[in-house]
């Protein structure tokens, strides 16, 4: 049978942010609920080496950081409900969620951490080699390709800016785009065109990504080209390289709360400056939902940090107040 829950703070997602923002409400004796949606840990679940969250002085994985994240939000009282949120409602206080097994949870205040989706290029061989060789963050991985030559995927700000920064490590990025001028900001494209590191590959998609290895002991699994074929004369050819950088955007989880907070034009909820809190008095977002910058475990987990003690804050002044949503 269908039941309701009810909580002074219910968490939506679990990622670094979400699992922080548990772990400071729950130490604040808020006794939060978590909805851990479909993915618990979030785009970390599919990250082998982390060698940039800070406190481990050699690589970790990925999933055992979510791992440790949420044995230590359950160890402080952190209520976790494996669910997956479908429907909400934040025009009344307390304000109410609607889960996909059919249970309702009502909180008093809502920290929104569902995260956001690297936008991948569909094709069977990226699948094979993600993790592996394939990546949608320079950031995170190009520390691994130092002296090696790589491939970035896209046009935008977004892919400059990873051809960049793996210049920093790779012998030489070559940015393949569909198009024959990029979308990037002109000053942005200006340092790309100036950096002897770059070979930009115009009217180009992949077809396929090719590399060796099944993955088995002692055959690893790895990256060594990218099919390309050219959109004009529909010539083929492989470029080859190490690692691939998908930079086609990214897609924040922000499907069912359209219309029911504030968003811009991307999908990403917008907060208040130096804030996570939403245009909804009791209601904050933090990590990738909201973040189109940094886009890192790290930031991620210190705003589900802020998030955490802006609700404490928040249901310290206004708990038990009428509830018409409201502006900042």
């Amino acid at each position: 049978m269908p039941s309701t829950h009810h909580t002074k703070v219910l968490i939506i997602g679990a990622g670094p942010a979400g699992y922080t923002a548990a772990i400071y409400a729950a130490r604040a004796n808020l006794q939060p609920l978590m909805v851990q949606g479909m993915q618990p840990g979030g785009q970390l679940m599919i990250t082998t080496d982390v060698e940039n969250y800070p406190g481990f002085a050699d690589p970790i994985q990925g999933p055992w950081l979510m791992e440790q994240m949420q044995k230590q939000a359950e160890h402080v009282g952190t209520k976790m409900v494996f669910d997956l949120i479908t429907d909400v409602d934040f025009s009344q206080r307390p304000f109410v969620c609607k889960g996909d097994s059919g249970d309702t949870y009502t909180a008093d205040s809502v920290v929104i951490a569902t995260g956001a989706q690297a936008r991948w290029l569909g094709i069977s061989s990226e699948e094979i080699y993600r993790g592996f060789g394939v990546s949608a963050c320079a950031t995170c991985d190009g520390f691994f390709f130092r002296g090696k030559e790589v491939a970035v995927i896209g046009g935008g700000n977004s892919a400059v800016e990873e051809a960049l920064y793996l210049t920093n490590h790779a012998s030489k990025v070559t940015v393949i785009h569909r198009r024959d001028s990029f979308r990037a900001e002109r000053i942005m494209q200006d340092r790309l065109f100036r950096n002897p590191k770059i070979e930009v590959v115009w009217d180009s998609v992949v077809e396929e990504i090719v590399g060796e290895g099944d993955g088995s002991l002692g055959n690893p699994r790895g990256v060594t080209g990218v099919r390309v074929k050219n959109v004009k004369s529909g010539e083929e050819r492989v470029i080859p390289v190490a690692g691939v950088f998908v930079a086609i955007g990214h897609v924040p989880a922000t499907a069912v709360f359209q219309g029911k907070v504030e968003t811009d034009s991307e999908g990403y909820i917008v907060t208040a400056p130096d804030s996570t809190a939403t245009n909804v008095p009791g209601v904050f977002a933090a990590g990738d939902v909201k973040d189109k910058v940094y886009r890192q475990a790290v930031t991620a987990a210190g705003m589900g940090c802020m998030a955490a003690l802006e609700a404490e804050r928040w249901l310290a002044h206004h708990a038990g107040e009428p509830s018409p949503a409201g502006n900042w």
